[in-house]
């Protein structure tokens, strides 16, 4: 197990202390969590590519961590009732639709290489700003509703573009499958 492995798996260990956090109302913690995950994350994604630490191992650990720890993190503050619970709702449907497709695919091919869609990584990117948002707005008992409701519609709006285009990417797979045999 190499550096950037065990970063990861540090963040993957992060994930019941960071949902325990936004349970107990300690926002200031979840707040300080969250950054120092996304921060692990660029660091051991750095490590890897710098110093030659790739691994299949890193490759199915990081992203395992980076959605578990989104996910979580949605599911925690929905109970918690800072995100709507429609929101949280399509955010993991979309997650269950993504991992029961590449698994779906990979049954049928015996191959799977998961490759994010630029829609993929904008909705990414939407979660963490709103969670980001939503945890710094609550520690420190401030925040914006015009900014809160812009980012809950960017992370709607890119979790459906993105569910979508995979499905519609998975329907052309299956399609060409068909017509080869």
């Amino acid at each position: 197990m190499n550096i950037p492995n065990l970063i990861s798996l540090g963040r993957l260990l992060s994930v019941p202390v960071l949902v325990w956090a936004i349970s107990d109302g300690r926002m200031m913690l979840a707040f300080w969590l969250f950054v120092i995950a996304g921060i692990s994350d660029a660091v051991d994604g750095f490590i890897a590519k710098r110093f030659n630490y790739e691994s299949e191992l890193g490759s199915y650990l990081d992203p395992l961590a980076d959605k578990a720890l989104l996910v979580s993190v949605y599911v925690a503050l929905g109970i918690a009732e800072q995100l709507p619970l429609w929101l949280v709702i399509l955010v993991v449907w979309r997650d269950l639709l993504i991992i029961g497709g590449a698994l779906l695919y990979h049954t049928l091919t015996q191959r799977l290489k998961m490759e994010p869609l630029l829609v993929s990584k904008v909705n990414t990117l939407a979660q963490i700003l709103l969670a980001a948002y939503v945890l710094a707005a609550r520690a420190l008992e401030l925040g914006n509703d015009l900014v809160y409701q812009f980012l809950i519609g960017a992370v709607a709006l890119t979790t459906v573009l993105s569910g979508a285009s995979y499905v519609v990417g998975w329907i052309r797979k299956a399609a060409t499958m068909e017509e080869r045999r």
